[in-house]
């Protein structure tokens, strides 16, 4: 099985940064470019067999345009919605840091030991994932398929493949409609061929 990992395209809220979570946000019009050039490089580089995105907008959005350029429909998936942020959902981060000096830091330094304030934990996060691709995978075993999904869920679900803990969060990073590249063989063995590629994007203004 080849799953080939992407973000949404670009967003309100993404510089400055925000806590965006469950909050609903269309892409920008740079977004909605960026979208387009991942489908078409999705289209050039692989047939997938399915498309599956998060619930919100921003993923479906993202997704149609994959869609329309490998002459699918995209199909919404469980369990890979975004980060639930609780009390901290679209406060920037500045306000975050003034009004949960404590926690911020945890967030900052320590990923792994902190809940925010009504919402999850990277724990939480990392079983509902995993629980998704389970179901992936039994759908899916020998076929390609696009999951869109957000920077968060990404750098999780990363985590897990590469065997790394919680702790080593903020070691991944995910760009806007970037590209990772996961095999899984029928032995069990998870490679990982690339990771944030945002080659395709060059150009896109």
């Amino acid at each position: 099985m080849q799953i080939m990992l992407t973000r949404h395209g670009e967003v309100e809220g993404i510089s400055p940064p925000r806590f965006r979570g469950r909050m609903e946000l269309a892409l920008t019009e740079r977004g909605q470019r960026q979208a387009g050039a991942l489908g078409l490089a999705l289209a050039e580089q692989c047939k997938p067999a399915a498309i599956y995105t998060s619930p919100m907008q921003r993923y479906r959005d993202t997704g149609a345009a994959i869609a329309t350029a490998c002459g699918l429909s995209a199909q919404v998936q469980a369990g890979i919605d975004d980060f639930d942020y609780g009390e901290w959902q679209w406060k920037t981060h500045e306000e975050a840091r003034t009004q949960f000096p404590r926690d911020f830091a945890l967030w900052k330094q320590t990923p792994q030991w902190m809940r925010f304030p009504g919402g999850e934990s990277l724990q939480a996060v990392a079983l509902r994932t995993a629980d998704a691709l389970r179901q992936l995978l039994t759908r899916h075993a020998h076929d390609t398929v696009v999951l869109v999904a957000h920077d968060s869920v990404n750098r999780v679900i990363l985590l897990q493949a590469l065997d790394l803990p919680l702790s080593a969060y903020w070691r991944i990073e995910q760009s806007p409609c970037c590209i990772n590249e996961l095999e899984l063989s029928a032995g069990g063995h998870v490679g990982i061929a690339r990771i944030n590629d945002t080659s395709h994007l060059r150009g896109v203004a």
